[in-house]
């Protein structure tokens, strides 16, 4: 994994490895991309080191990941009835993928694994949303209880007082 191997070596070696790997030339990564050729070839030769922008381009293109997917941290019993959902956006077709959180800790882990695999946005509880969106680069969105759920839980509540 093209991603793993950059951390274990130098960018450059990994680079190279992969394009030998794939058959791939420095042109057709850049069309990939959208880099320019110039800016890829010194990268290559080790006269540039690239910035986040250019990595996180160039390991889209070699670990692509498989559909596009909008993450819900949520508790599990609520993620049972979600999970797998597909919603069209603009034409695209994404689906929901649900990443268990029972506590503050497990949300933030939850919203950076999610990122890093990849997410188009993060759906998150109010509480957790302006420190998800501090912490990742893709639109945050809170998921608002309905009414009907505050009256269940205050009923649930009444039939203990």
């Amino acid at each position: 994994m093209f991603e793993q191997r950059i951390f274990e070596t130098d960018f450059k070696t990994a680079l190279s490895e992969e394009l030998d790997r794939r058959s791939m030339t420095i042109r057709q990564l850049s069309e990939e991309t959208g880099i320019p050729p110039v800016t890829l070839y010194k990268i290559s030769s080790g006269e540039r080191d690239p910035r986040l922008s250019t990595v996180k381009k160039i390991v889209n293109v070699f670990s692509p990941h498989h559909g596009k997917f909008i993450a819900l941290i949520a508790a599990k019993f609520l993620l049972d009835e979600i999970e797998g959902t597909k919603v069209d956006i603009g034409g695209i077709e994404y689906r929901i993928k649900g990443y268990t959180a029972n506590s503050l800790d497990d949300c933030i882990l939850a919203a950076v694994r999610a990122r890093y695999d990849g997410a188009a946005g993060i759906i998150c509880a109010p509480i957790l949303a302006s420190l998800i969106e501090r912490l990742v680069d893709v639109p945050v969105a809170i998921m608002k209880p309905e009414m009907d759920a505050v009256f269940t839980a205050v009923d649930s509540i009444a039939k203990r007082l």
